[in-house]
């Protein structure tokens, strides 16, 4: 009897091993090959042909600028994760997340303030023109999107700053949003990633 259900349960794992530990990672393999599903199943890259990636669509990490009074980038949602002392800056993927703060904790509302104030003035408009997603940062501080009202408020700037038509810039942001899922769900986004990408090959000697 013992040696029957040793017998079986050895068949048994044989067959899941190379179920589990061959076949089906095979398949899946197999299927993220297809057209339209190899980009996302490699992290969804961001690459100029020949060039090495610069990112991922599915990570909003700001841009830095090489000279912040001539900023030609646009600019993610802030994270709670980022030292920079305005509040903006760059988040630290290692470190990903909320601040955890409620609506009524002074430091976040502290900080919502300073990020108002060093917003409007890059911008170069008044503190209520700033949207709210602007100064509020998402729940893992590397939400790759931002509002379409955010992304018109930086048109201007990026505009000056890299010498390109307004309208070439709009068509950019136009190019880098997403509307609703399924048609239905949500609201449209622009990808800041993917529109910093655009605005890089479209304005080569920017950083």
């Amino acid at each position: 009897m013992l040696g029957r259900q040793a017998a079986a349960a050895l068949r048994l794992l044989l067959v899941l091993t190379v179920l589990l530990g061959g076949i089906y990672p095979l398949g899946i393999w197999a299927v993220s090959r297809l057209p339209g599903l190899h980009g996302p199943a490699e992290g969804s890259l961001i690459s100029a042909p020949g060039a090495a990636p610069r990112g991922s669509s599915l990570i909003g990490i700001d841009q830095v600028p090489a000279n912040p009074a001539a900023d030609p980038w646009f600019h993610t949602r802030p994270s709670a994760s980022s030292t920079a002392d305005d509040g903006l800056g760059p988040a630290d993927p290692s470190t990903s997340g909320g601040s955890n703060k409620s609506a009524d904790s002074a430091d976040l509302v502290t900080a919502i303030d300073a990020r108002r104030a060093a917003i409007a003035a890059r911008e170069s408009v008044s503190p209520p023109a700033v949207p709210a997603d602007a100064v509020t940062a998402s729940g893992s501080g590397l939400d790759p999107h931002i509002s379409p009202p955010y992304a018109a408020l930086q048109v201007p700037r990026v505009a000056r700053v890299t010498g390109l038509p307004v309208e070439r810039v709009r068509d950019l942001v136009a190019g880098a949003t997403d509307g609703r899922s399924l048609g239905v769900f949500g609201e449209p986004g622009v990808n800041v990633p993917d529109l910093d990408a655009a605005l890089a090959a479209a304005a080569p000697g920017i950083r």
